[in-house]
């Protein structure tokens, strides 16, 4: 049975590279949903477009703020929340993107070739 994280044991071999690019898309996919996220509220609240929307979107999870000038009250407090919501996703979420590559770098120095007397 696999444990939470998935990764195997240094008993295992290292997966191979096809395993290992769907179990990076998986992680990638954190940051899409995070920008998702922040275009339908620009969306939403400031009836931006989704061009603009993602520009905005973007630049709040890089730390830079938002481009365009918010007008609406939603806006701004929709702005301020994502801003402080990202800032601390964006890490988690760097966490779940780097956690396989080096996984798989530790993992491929540990792999057991056989059976040794301290198992």
């Amino acid at each position: 049975m696999k444990g939470v994280t998935q990764f195997e044991h240094r008993t295992q071999t290292v997966i191979p590279a096809h395993r290992f690019a769907w179990r990076m898309g998986r992680a990638m996919l954190t940051y899409v949903g995070l920008a998702t996220v922040g275009m339908a509220g620009y969306m939403a609240t400031e009836g931006m477009s989704a061009v603009d929307a993602f520009v905005n979107a973007a630049m709040i999870l890089s730390g830079m703020g938002p481009v365009d000038q918010l007008k609406t009250d939603g806006g701004k407090l929709f702005a301020g929340a994502y801003a402080l919501f990202s800032g601390l996703f964006v890490v988690i979420a760097t966490g779940f993107v780097l956690a396989p590559v080096l996984h798989r770098v530790l993992h491929s120095f540990h792999v057991e070739q056989g059976k040794s007397s301290d198992d």
